[in-house]
């Protein structure tokens, strides 16, 4: 799935509405092999890299519990700690919303409003998804020539 400057503009807003709403920190939106697609609010002290790579591990091991107890997968994790909490949820097939939250608002506030906004995020997903290639988009027919014959003067 390719998402466009208007899917991840539209995404964003989505992420900060939810902060808004839901009174949480931060929201990650990682895919399933731990890339981070996008993010919005306070993260000073997190390592995205590691954290999106985290999740997306303990996603993986979280579905295969499920498979051990005959579901197909979990759709949401929680992980609670003295000061901070994570929410994940899956979105869709491909990605996971991470919120970060602490006591400033509570469980239900951060489940009711994620639950929401997975719904609209898989709403732009299913357009992304459907949506016609853009033939002007790309590197062109002529990149590879181009990109070879200016290597060949750079080792000339």
């Amino acid at each position: 799935m390719t998402f466009y400057k208007e899917d991840i503009d539209g995404i964003d807003k989505l992420l900060a509405e939810f902060l808004r709403l839901s009174g949480a920190k931060c929201a990650l939106l990682i895919d399933k092999e731990g890339h981070l697609v996008t993010k919005r609010g306070e993260l000073r002290t997190v390592d995205i890299d590691t954290i999106s790579a985290l999740v997306a591990g303990s996603f993986a091991a979280t579905k295969e519990m499920a498979r051990l107890l005959g579901e197909e997968e979990f759709t949401a994790m929680f992980h609670q700690g003295e000061r901070d909490n994570i929410q994940l949820s899956l979105v869709g097939d491909r990605t996971l919303l991470t919120i970060l939250f602490d006591d400033r608002t509570t469980v239900g506030m951060v489940r009711l409003y994620a639950g929401e906004t997975a719904n609209k995020l898989a709403v732009i997903y299913e357009e992304a998804m459907n949506r016609e290639p853009d033939e002007n988009a790309g590197l062109g027919d002529d990149y590879g020539a181009d990109a070879k014959n200016t290597l060949d003067k750079l080792f000339d």
